[in-house]
């Protein structure tokens, strides 16, 4: 089979497409026949070679990255029933080594894939959807809330954009380029009240956002990106109001001072952190997001690469180039 191996820690360029055997499953696995592999912006991190707490530890090299993958079962292992062969899966545990023409994953941990929802719309919700649903149950959102998304075209951003909205609440969606602020506007859908889009890679964008919205104060800000931004944002919010991190794109944490949290009635959740240490939820999560997206609750953004172009697409993540979820399609 053809697979992304990296052989050295460094820039995007060392992954390298080649042929590698065939991986056989073992008691209790299945082989999926991979039709769509996530990538996650993490892996670019531990492809550098940078340790992070917020990151798995570092692989041994040689590696291949992902453990989102969605596809057909074409072998079981020993342990396992003949009835999953051909069933269309999905599962957020099944690597490493969902950067592949073939992946091995766990049999208790799939999803079957729900019936009119794709193989690359499945990998993206079962990961970055059931985050998603992680993220707002920290965050309590309410419909006579006023929101602020950070990084809001990402593919968190857009779920949660179009979560607060369909729940009635007012909500801002704050990112980077007019590409990217056009797409989160369109998240409104046809009808009821728009999402107002900002672009805060302009000057003044702060102060868009006050104008935007009236004189009202935003209530909850669920920022994604963490340095500067995450501190404007932070001055946006009212007092009495919750600051919720759902990421940190920028790689620069922002955590509020604990004084000025105090004086101002402010709630501040780490909602990454808490997810983590709740692991129990996950497969909850997880089942309830891939529900969503077949019910068309929630539509994510996906972009599709083929997997030879791993390399290309791990570059352009870094560049902040892509929108919602990067996908790599065999």
């Amino acid at each position: 089979m053809h697979a992304v191996v990296l052989h050295e820690f460094g820039p995007a360029a060392n992954l390298s497409y080649e042929s590698v055997p065939d991986p056989v499953p073992g008691p209790g696995q299945v082989r999926v026949a991979v039709r769509a592999a996530g990538v996650h912006f993490v892996e670019t991190v531990m492809r550098a070679g940078a340790a992070s707490d917020l990151a798995p530890p570092l692989p041994e090299l040689p590696a291949i990255f992902g453990g989102e993958v969605a596809g057909v079962v074409d072998s079981v292992g020993p342990g396992v029933g003949q009835e999953w062969l051909g069933r269309n899966v999905v599962t957020a545990r099944g690597g490493p080594g969902g950067y592949a023409e073939l992946a091995v994953a766990e049999v208790d941990e799939l999803h079957a894939v729900p019936e009119g929802l794709g193989f690359e719309a499945a990998v993206a919700m079962v990961v970055t959807g059931a985050t998603t649903m992680g993220l707002l149950d920290v965050a309590e959102l309410r419909p006579d809330d006023v929101v602020l998304v950070t990084s809001a075209a990402g593919g968190v951003g857009r779920l949660v954009v179009q979560y607060a909205h369909e729940m009635g609440a007012t909500v801002v969606g704050a990112a980077g380029g007019p590409g990217k602020v056009a797409a989160v506007r369109k998240l409104g859908g046809g009808g009821g009240a728009e999402v107002i889009g900002v672009d805060y890679g302009e000057d003044g964008w702060a102060d868009e956002v006050r104008a935007r919205i009236g004189g009202r104060r935003v209530t909850v800000v669920l920022d994604g990106v963490g340095g500067e931004k995450a501190a404007a944002a932070f001055e946006l919010l009212a007092d009495g109001g919750r600051f919720v991190s759902i990421g940190s794109a920028s790689q620069v944490e922002f955590v509020p001072d604990d004084a000025v949290l105090a004086e101002r009635g402010i709630t501040y959740r780490n909602a990454l952190l808490e997810l983590l240490g709740n692991p129990e939820a996950r497969p909850d999560q997880e089942r309830r997001s891939l529900a969503a997206a077949a019910a068309g609750r929630l539509t994510p953004a996906v972009q599709s690469f083929p997997l030879a172009h791993a390399a290309e697409v791990h570059a352009a993540l870094e560049r902040r180039e892509t929108t919602g979820k990067v996908v790599l399609v065999p």
